[in-house]
Parts: structure tokens; sequence; C-alpha cells
């Protein structure tokens, strides 16, 4: 997109009421009158809004957050208590006995949620409402209302995925102060909103922008995110009806594909490429060191330019880094022994994942940072890549099946995934494709699982899919299903499948519902 700045818009101001106080002969000075009325009265305006609600997403990716301190990424929430990583410490995010309602990070994310959910209603409810005139490019007023329909389905989807039915659905508008304390959802209630608002945005949402607006929501990234609430909400419901939905959503998706080489996925100079759906716009690939602020919240000067932070997968020890330590978001993230395990030892996503040169005798992570490229204080500017194609398609497969599908049809899916790795290396047999006779829907559920864990490691995907398998009742978690994770044993509980609804929440909100068991 084109540099606006939120600053400036707050800079803007600030010189106009100067100016206006500088003309005063005295000292009785208003402040401007802006109100929400008369703001929305261009296609600017509605603009530097809609930047400002996708601004919000730095709040999950970068070194800092709203209300948070400096030097840690709320990634962690989703990344860590999945089988597939760990750190060197007892973090409460893989060792959950640590965790609790008072944990600053898990408190930063129900906040930035709701900012984010909160800014999305407001700028839907102006672009509904716009006066006649106000719109004149062609199509951009339903584009702008799509875009904002995914990014409340977003934040849908990411709270009910931490917080479950515990944290509130948030649709409205606030005109009252009566609107403030909202209760908690029921059920599958954040995923039904999702779901509505992402049918509603597909049709609404471009095929592509122009260059200056790389990052925005596309058609694709609505349908694959439907298709994704789908099969979560099927998974926990066991409604054949969502699986099929889902297959439909994501036959919707065109022109994308699987990239040949896998590694492009977290490349820094290959961001936005075919096999992307949705990708947090951490920077602009020509800009140079030291033009972002890491330690500001929202630090969003359009789309394309902000901050995120993959210190954590071991930056510190990759060759020619001049053994230089992490020093934001604290700790080192290496595989899980079931991670190292589960890899044919050819397989060329093995390498890409995880190498076998750190320092302290063990693997680290290194899917984002091989290919990184980094702006002030070791702040990364390569994209994390929130939706991709392999992740619909495996999707699907489980979709097909679990609707009770063609199994060779689930397979070929499978395949898909596995003969792109494959391909990589000239002459590769690993892995090597199932076998398209296997009727077992078990058995293939299981390798659908697998393959997930290979495809879609260290991606923040783990945890959302063995908690949604739990809970539909698909996998048992419980404390062996963890043990190999690291030295501190994980000591999982059912009450583990919700993160605690912070007491900054429940202290203020009496409507809300405190998460069971803590």
């Amino acid at each position: 997109m084109k540099k606006t700045n939120l600053i400036k818009i707050v800079f803007f101001f600030l010189i106009a009421f100067i100016f206006e106080a500088c003309n005063k002969k005295n000292l009785d000075i208003t402040s401007p009158q802006i109100t929400e009325g008369s703001f929305f009265t261009s296609e600017a305006e509605y603009r530097m809004a809609i930047v400002g609600v996708y601004a919000t997403l730095t709040d999950y990716f970068s070194s800092a957050s709203i209300g948070g301190a400096n030097n840690t990424s709320q990634t962690k929430i989703w990344t860590l208590p999945g089988d597939d990583i760990a750190m060197a410490d007892n973090s409460p995010f893989d060792n959950f006995q640590n965790m609790n309602p008072g944990n600053g990070d898990v408190s930063n994310f129900f906040r930035s949620s709701y900012v984010m959910l909160n800014r999305a209603n407001k700028v839907l409810f102006n672009v509904r409402n716009a006066k006649p005139g106000v719109f004149n490019t062609p199509n951009l007023q339903k584009h702008n209302e799509g875009e904002m329909l995914f990014l409340r389905a977003y934040g849908h989807y990411m709270l009910w995925n931490v917080f479950g039915m515990y944290a509130p659905l948030d649709t409205l508008t606030n005109k009252s102060l009566d609107q403030l304390n909202p209760s908690s959802s029921t059920g599958t209630q954040l995923l039904d909103q999702a779901i509505r608002d992402l049918t509603l945005a597909g049709p609404l949402l471009p095929a592509s922008w122009d260059n200056a607006n790389t990052g925005r929501v596309t058609a694709n990234a609505a349908y694959g995110l439907l298709g994704k609430c789908l099969v979560f909400r099927a998974t926990v419901s066991n409604t054949a009806a969502d699986y099929t939905a889902a297959i439909t959503a994501i036959d919707k998706i065109s022109g994308r594909i699987l990239v040949p080489n896998f590694a492009d996925n977290f490349n820094f100079e290959k961001e936005n490429n075919p096999e992307s759906l949705f990708e947090f716009q951490a920077g602009a690939p020509l800009r140079g060191p030291g033009q972002t602020n890491v330690w500001l919240a929202n630090d969003a000067a359009d789309i394309g330019v902000s901050s995120a932070y993959w210190g954590s997968f071991g930056f510190w020890d990759l060759p020619n880094a001049g053994g230089n330590n992490s020093w934001m978001g604290g700790g080192w993230w290496f595989p899980t022994d079931k991670l190292k395990n589960i890899f044919a030892a050819t397989d060329p996503r093995k390498e890409l994942t995880f190498g076998n040169y750190a320092a302290w005798g063990t693997p680290s992570i290194k899917k984002y940072i091989s290919a990184n490229r980094n702006d002030a204080h070791n702040a990364s500017v390569n994209n994390p890549r929130i939706l991709r194609y392999a992740d619909v398609i495996l999707l699907k497969a489980e979709a097909v099946l679990n609707s009770g599908g063609s199994t060779s049809t689930a397979i070929d899916l499978i395949n898909q995934v596995r003969e792109r790795a494959r391909k990589m290396v000239t002459g590769g047999t690993v892995p090597l494709a199932l076998n398209a006779a296997e009727t077992n829907r078990t058995t293939i559920m299981q390798w659908i699982m697998d393959e997930r864990l290979m495809e879609l490691a260290a991606e923040g995907q783990r945890w959302f899919d063995i908690r949604r398998w739990s809970i539909g009742g698909k996998l048992t978690l419980n404390n062996a299903f963890f043990s190999a994770i690291n030295s501190a044993q994980m000591r999982f509980e059912t009450k583990n499948l919700n993160f605690p609804i912070p007491f900054s929440e429940t202290d203020r909100n009496v409507n809300i519902t405190p998460t069971p068991g803590f």
C-alpha cells in the first residue's frame, strides 16, 4: 500500500490544533471537533481507518503489544503449546502447569484481539452506511466491507482457538457504556460468526489488488479461512454438512498452487507468492534497516511496513550470524523428539525446518530464519505466513475423509503435498507416495495428522490442530502425548484446552465467565 502512516494523521491534527491555538487572543481554547460522523467523508479517510484495523495484526506478531512490555511476541501463545517445538525453560506455554490468569502475554492477546474487533466493527458500520458520493472507485466500497468482515472473522477465529467459548462475541459498534461488558460466548458461537462473516466476505473481495496494495485481503484468503473455520467447527461438532461446505469453499480458491520450492514459503524474497493466501506484512523487501520502530505497538506506516520478531527461532546460532545472542523475546525454540523423529531422514523439509548446527548440541528451529532479513534490533521483516495453500489442501483432505467421501481422493490430496517435497530433490524418492488403495479411515486420518505436523511445523498451526482434534475426540491429549517435549513434562490437564480469561478482564467485567479450573 501507499505510505500512509496513521501517526501522520495524529500529527496533522496536532499541528492544526497548535495553529489554531496560536491565533487565539486568550486561553479559552477548544479542542478540534473530530467525530466519527465528520471523519468518514472520503475514500482517503476510509483507507486511513482500514489501515488502522490491519495495524492491529502487528500486536500479534511484533515484539511489542498494546499495554504490554516490549521484547515479547504473542506468537508463543499459539506456537509453543503444540508438540512440535519447545523452549529450553519452563515457559507457561510449554509447561501448562505454569499458566495462570495473570499471565501478561495472554492478557495482551485478549486486549489486542478486541481492539482489532472494535476497529473492524466501527469501520464496517461506516462502510455499510457511507453517504452517496463518498466512494467513487468502482467496487471499492464492497472490497472494503469484505476486508473488515475478514479481519473480524480472523479475530473471532483466534479467540476461539485460544479461549474457546469463554471469550465474548464482539460484533457491535459501541454506542453506549452498557455495551462495554459483554457476556462470554457459548459453544462454537465465535466460529459461527467467523463463518457467517467469511461467507459474506468472499463474493465482496477482489481476486487480487494492485502492487501498491499487496497484502490486503483477497477472495482467496476469505475462502481459505472459511474452509478452515468450517473444518474446525465440524471437528468439534462432528457435522458432516460443515465438512461438505468446507470443500465447497476451498474449491472456490483460484490461481493458488504449491510452489515448487517449499523453502520459498519462509523466504523474505518470496513473500506473497502463489502459495500464499494471507500473510502478515512485516516489511517491504527493498526497505533499508532502521525504518521501523520495533518498540511501538501498532507500528504500521502502511500494511506493508511493520515488523515481526522471529529471533526465538534461533537466530543467534546460525552460520555467519556472528554468535550474537537473541536478546528479544526470551528463550530459544527447539524441535521436540516427536518432530525430529516423524520425518524420513532424507525428507527435504526436515533440514529446512530445523538444522544440526546448534551450539547447545541439539537442532533448533530455523524455518523463518534461514532466508530471513532483519531490520533494526534484529527484528525480522520476513512475513509470517498466516494461511497458505498447503494447509488448505490438507484441510480439504480431512473434510473429504470425514464427510464420508472417497478415501482415494483424500489420499491424493495428501500425496500432492508429499509430491512437492519429493520433487525438490532430483530423482527424489522421499517422502513416499501413500498407498491410494488404503480404505481404513482411521489410518488415513492419522496420515493427515502426521502430514500436517511435518508440513506446517513451527508455523503456529499445531496447537490449534491438536486442540480441536482433542475436543472432537479424534485423539487424547494427556501427559504421555506431551512427555517428549522437554525435561519438564507438560503436565497437561483438560482445563488447558482453553487459556484462562485474564484477571484484568474478570475483575472488570462481571458478565464474563472465568475459565474453569483457573
